[in-house]
């Protein structure tokens, strides 16, 4: 399987790129957090909401993995703001960084992808009820399910499936660190994650489409 993953460095998405690897298949890395090493599969793209920015890379990681079987857009942010004390930006911020890239990113892969082929995105259990000072970055997500139904439901007919996984709190070492008092054993492991994710771009998963996969370790 031929597989481009963005957000690549991070925790979710080292996570995702080590467990298809393991499995066989070849990944194309794509993150701002590095320079471009076309030999080791790492692509940099510095803005994944700027569909110029895009396009080339994407065309790279493409050529470098010779097609496209699947895409996991794990690109995103997170900023806790309440709506008072905080700015009309923010939002921008969170559309920018949680839905264009991804809507950039799926548009531009679609003319190299065939049927069969997957595309998962990263939505939020938050997005359902936003709690206090989760407006802006509830809203983005909920616009990246609509973005997925809406999706999946225009490429039926090519065969092409289109799933989101729903997390609830990642355990990383950034969230440990912001909460240290929580209950991290109540938090869903990257890994486990990652099992969603592969299974839902697998043949196994081919009646499934347009789907928000909630995986929130049993909460």
């Amino acid at each position: 399987m031929k597989v481009i993953v963005t957000g690549a460095g991070g925790v979710l998405g080292a996570a995702v790129v080590d467990l298809f690897a393991q499995s066989g298949s070849s990944v194309a890395r794509i993150d701002m957090c590095w320079e471009t090493d076309r030999d080791a599969g790492r692509f940099s793209c510095k803005n994944l909401a700027d569909a110029d920015d895009v396009g080339p890379v994407l065309s790279q990681a493409v050529e470098w993995l010779t097609g496209l079987d699947a895409l996991v857009n794990i690109a995103g942010g997170f900023v806790w703001e309440t709506i008072q004390a905080g700015a009309v930006a923010t939002w921008q911020t969170m559309f920018d960084t949680n839905l264009k890239t991804a809507l950039n990113v799926s548009t531009l892969a679609l003319p190299h992808m065939d049927r069969g082929a997957a595309i998962i995105n990263i939505g939020a259990m938050a997005a359902g009820n936003a709690a206090m000072g989760m407006g802006a970055y509830a809203a983005s997500k909920a616009a990246v399910a609509r973005l997925t139904e809406s999706l999946a439901d225009e490429l039926k007919p090519r065969g092409i499936r289109v799933n989101a996984v729903l997390p609830m709190i990642i355990d990383t070492p950034r969230n440990r660190t912001d909460m240290p008092d929580a209950d991290f054993s109540a938090w869903t492991k990257p890994d486990d994650i990652a099992r969603v994710i592969r299974f839902l771009v697998s043949d196994e998963a081919r009646a499934i489409n347009g789907a928000q996969i909630p995986v929130t370790n049993g909460s």
